[in-house]
């Protein structure tokens, strides 16, 4: 582990945020390999590392006790032995640690059942062992930018305990949509057609499929809890979705877009309703277009590199995106104010092309997935500071941050969720009697209290899901 641990802290983060668009080269192995196996089930909970329901099992605990501190910490009831250095300081606080104070304001992540269902994936317990000799494969990796957090956390922390494990057999090589020169919508088809050979499939660029996008429906969350709950109880429709649209792809891991709430960066405060009327604001997805024009915004599509000229020049009044992407972009230097947000933890799958998963021995397909698993479990743990360094990296570098009030979210919620974007939804998928509308309703309208309608309305409803249903049973009340 020591290994792996010096791995992760040696590589520096490379913040380059750039546009999409182009096409990626397939990358070739040089030998012949088993079979693959089938996809992997849809997690499920489990109580298979637990004893009696109240406690982890004695190899779980000797494991948790062992990797506490750090990069590797998992939560089996403590979570003080999650607190410490992140993978790379880049991906901590501003002294690159994971804070307790975080971690206990994300308790619900780590007592989920979800998180068990990653633990029982990680197979820590029982790893598979490495039996393939002198095979060479080197895949390449399209991530949607290499400076947002899940990108740098796999260069850092996953790619090199990878080839670690494999005995430098399998080489896991990190470039982006911008390097590539493609367009998020069409990160499928290229998938699918063995353009690329692995790549996160997104959902708020869902292109062809906009079913997909019931896992980036901006603004239907009142908080971190919420949308967290509602993401891990539709992850099996989303990597179904996900495997659907890459025809039969491998379904690898999911990344969790950890300080991904939606800000608006602009010269002048929206702090008011008024404030927003024909306002020309960046989006970069049909959902958002959507809830702006609730709000009686311009929605302006842009590529991400020409946002900060365009501030910088007037050519928009306004731009959303993460914190930490924006950070990254150096908006603070063209913008006055940071206004929001706008709840979205949203995720994405990452997928492999079928042929290439085809290729690789079976004991490095269980250890690609092992591994994959436990950088997820990396990614949840180091999720809980970044929600916090979002807003406080923007303000330190000296924008204003502007909180939405509660009658602002209000009136959001209602015009432009409600309203607006999820009719849009509604519209882009079908109609209301699409099979994953269905879905929603049972699976993510339960929990946050938003039903649609047989005629395709939109309306509030009573919240019959509980959060606390979700929790492990060992964490249950």
């Amino acid at each position: 582990m020591r290994k792996f641990l010096l791995m992760g802290l040696v590589a520096i983060l490379l913040i380059t945020i750039a546009a999409c668009g182009g096409a990626a080269e397939s990358p070739t192995a040089t030998t012949a390999p088993t079979a693959a196996p089938p996809t992997q089930p849809p997690p499920t909970a489990t109580s298979a590392a637990m004893t009696d329901g109240s406690g982890a099992s004695a190899s779980l605990q000797a494991y948790a006790d062992e990797h506490a501190g750090g990069p590797g910490a998992i939560f089996v009831g403590d979570l003080a032995q999650l607190v410490g250095p992140a993978p790379d300081p880049a991906l901590g606080d501003f002294d690159g640690n994971v804070t307790l104070d975080a971690l206990q304001k994300h308790s619900y992540v780590f007592e989920s059942a979800y998180y068990q269902t990653v633990l029982e994936r990680a197979n820590l317990e029982n790893p598979t062992p490495l039996v393939s000799e002198g095979q060479t494969f080197e895949i390449q990796y399209a991530c949607i930018n290499r400076a947002l957090l899940w990108c740098a956390l796999k260069d850092k922390y996953m790619f090199p305990r990878v080839l670690e494990r494999t005995n430098g057999q399998l080489r896991l090589v990190t470039t982006s949509f911008p390097e590539l020169g493609i367009a998020g919508p069409d990160v499928h088809s290229l998938v699918a057609d063995g353009t690329l050979a692995m790549a996160d499939i997104a959902q708020y660029i869902a292109g062809a499929f906009p079913s997909i996008e019931i896992g980036s429906l901006f603004g239907i969350y009142p908080d971190l809890e919420y949308n967290y709950i509602a993401m891990a109880n539709v992850t099996p429709e989303l990597r179904d979705l996900a495997v659907e649209s890459t025809e039969g792809g491998q379904y690898i891991t999911l990344n969790w877009h950890s300080g991904n709430n939606v800000f608006f960066f602009s010269k002048e405060p929206l702090d008011t309703v008024e404030a927003w009327k024909n306002k020309k604001i960046r989006t970069p997805t049909a959902a958002m277009s959507s809830w702006l024009r609730g709000m009686e915004a311009d929605p302006q599509f842009m590529a991400f590199t020409e946002v900060y000229t365009a501030l910088e020049r007037g050519v928009i009044d306004a731009a959303m995106t993460g914190a930490d992407a924006a950070f990254g972009q150096r908006w603070y230097e063209v913008a006055e104010y940071m206004n929001g947000p706008v709840i979205n933890w949203d995720n994405s799958a990452v997928v492999m092309n079928n042929e290439q998963w085809a290729k690789l021995p079976e004991d490095l397909q269980k250890i690609l997935l092992e591994e994959a698993a436990i950088n997820e479990l990396e990614e949840l743990r180091t999720a809980t500071i970044q929600h916090e360094m979002g807003v406080l990296k923007n303000t330190d570098a000296g924008l204003e941050y502007r909180e939405f009030s509660p009658e602002m979210q209000e009136y959001a919620f209602r015009n432009a969720v409600l309203g607006a974007l999820m009719p849009g939804w509604v519209e882009r998928v079908g109609g209301p009697e699409q099979p994953v509308i269905s879905i929603f309703n049972e699976k993510v309208g339960a929990i946050v209290g938003v039903k649609i309608n047989p005629d395709g309305t939109v309306v509030e409803t009573p919240k019959t899901l509980p959060l606390d249903s979700f929790k492990a049973p060992q964490y249950a009340k």
